[in-house]
């Protein structure tokens, strides 16, 4: 059965707008060469683009042409505007772009863990109405949270967690009833970070990969076939309740203490660097993610220093092992069972070990499976959170958006 115009006008106006954010400002000639439309039917719906609001010229091919054929067109970045947040155990990181995500505005705010459930709220919902005055939005349409956490797949809400804070559950809610004209969506940290690995980071020549996140806590994140997979009740990827040999005992239902959070946690990294005799220095952050990814810098440092003493250098050396031996033993597992081809180290621990930490374990890696897999470093690091939250609320924004009449 043939589309009828106005469907046909419909499949062409989104091949469009996708290619325009995929590809950056094209012109007219470029546009038909792509979607193997004819000359009239491209003319047709970049008027029509243009007339709704969702495309404008932004500039031209050449300083030499000018005219019709050389304008180029692009997504009308400032018909939306967006926000990203990462929630964490003790702070919320937000930043504010237009539709194409360009960051108009950054800002976060640290909160103690003895602060009560209305002031903590309060104190996120602030920042994030400061950091849209400040990029001038009259509105949000979309907001992106990334939380440490399930999310219901059901549902699509923040589960309750004995471990997580209780204002996480309430921000969601109170920043819904605030911004009642915006859309609202939650999604767990881990899988946020993995999604813009893929777009902009480490993984973006692979289709299929787990994405390892090390910071303050341990998870990860499993795409296959270019899907992110949540498992039935959204929580696919806890590795951290995995039991591990090297541990005083065995994880339980409600806490990972005995699981793979005890060999590859901040606070057990910094332990472990402790052992060799590693120190961060001052002015180490204090936070357990920076922590972490402060002594493993440290040990990167010690390592590829030529100035460095036999002594620091053999103490990196046999701290960097001992991490990587133990990173494989969670990445061993994961392996196992999804043959991924790939493991991204993510978080600010596998950004800051690097391509030297990251050739570490898949050294180790490969003598515990015959399965080929490679080992990547995170690019994006703890801000992969962010990242993704902005990438999934650009995506909800332009699926309403971009459906036109």
């Amino acid at each position: 059965m043939r589309a009828s115009p106005s469907t046909a006008r419909a499949i062409n106006d989104r091949l469009a707008l996708r290619l325009l954010q995929d590809e950056g400002p094209l012109t007219a000639a470029q546009l038909k060469l792509l979607t193997g439309l004819s000359r009239p039917t491209v003319s047709d719906l970049v008027e029509r683009l243009a007339a709704s609001g969702l495309i404008e010229v932004v500039g031209e091919t050449g300083a030499r042409r000018r005219g019709p054929n050389a304008r180029l067109y692009g997504i009308a970045a400032g018909r939306a505007q967006l926000a990203a947040l990462d929630v964490r155990t003790e702070s919320v990181a937000v930043l504010v772009s237009d539709l194409v995500g360009r960051v108009l505005a950054e800002a976060s705010v640290p909160i103690g863990g003895d602060t009560g459930t209305g002031p903590a709220v309060e104190q996120a919902v602030t920042l994030v109405e400061r950091a849209a005055k400040e990029a001038g939005a009259g509105r949000l349409h979309t907001v992106g949270i990334g939380v440490p956490g399930l999310i219901d797949p059901a549902s699509g809400e923040l589960r309750t967690s004995s471990g997580l804070p209780a204002w996480h559950r309430r921000l969601v809610a109170e920043l819904q009833e605030r911004l009642p004209k915006a859309r609202v969506s939650v999604e767990n940290e881990t899988n946020l970070a993995a999604l813009a690995e893929r777009g902009e980071g480490a993984a973006r020549d692979h289709d299929t990969f787990v994405l390892l996140w090390l910071g303050h806590g341990t998870g990860a994140a499993v795409v296959l076939d270019g899907r992110l997979r949540r498992g039935a009740s959204g929580g696919t990827g806890e590795i951290g309740f995995l039991p591990v040999p090297g541990t005083s005992g065995l994880p339980s239902a409600t806490d990972c203490e005995g699981g793979f959070h005890s060999l590859a946690g901040a606070a057990a990294i910094t332990a472990l660097a402790g052992e060799y005799g590693i120190d961060a220095g001052a002015g180490a952050e204090t936070d357990g993610a920076s922590a972490g990814a402060a002594v493993v810098r440290e040990a990167v440092r010690s390592v590829s220093d030529a100035g460095a003493s036999t002594a620091s250098s053999a103490a990196a050396e046999g701290f960097l092992d001992a991490l990587a031996e133990r990173l494989a033993l969670g990445a061993a597992s994961v392996v196992a069972v999804l043959d991924p081809g790939c493991v991204v180290l993510g978080g600010e621990v596998g950004q800051a070990g690097g391509p030297e930490l990251a050739g570490r374990v898949a050294r180790r890696l490969r003598t515990m499976t015959p399965l080929p897999t490679e080992v990547r470093p995170s690019v994006l690091g703890g801000g992969a959170v962010l990242r993704g939250a902005l990438l999934t609320a650009r995506e909800a924004a332009q699926e309403t958006l971009f459906t036109t009449p």
